[in-house]
């Protein structure tokens, strides 16, 4: 498996859009446990007030991760390959807003 982060800009107007959304890719994910799995997405307010996300995944292929989008109807705006890995500092953990 390969990492991928996958940029998804300004795709949702509320948190429940979102909400709605996570549930289909989840149901997808589960589908194709094989070739793809998220590790960890990052919510962001978009300067048009919109919602994106910024997300790692672990794939087989940027095919897979297409695959997977367009299953559970969320656009990507761009796929990143990842090369490596720098550890800086321990994750906070969730973010409450």
């Amino acid at each position: 498996m390969n990492t991928y982060v996958i940029r998804r800009r300004s795709v949702w107007r509320t948190s429940d859009d979102l909400r709605e959304v996570e549930l289909r890719s989840r149901e997808v994910e589960v589908d194709m446990s094989e070739d793809i799995r998220c590790i960890r997405s990052y919510v962001v307010r978009e300067a048009d007030g919109c919602i994106g996300t910024v997300s790692v995944y672990q794939a087989s292929s940027r095919d897979k991760i297409c695959e997977h989008a367009e299953r559970a109807g969320i656009p990507v705006t761009e796929i990143v390959h990842v090369a490596g890995t720098m550890f800086v500092n321990p994750d906070p953990g969730p973010i409450v807003a």
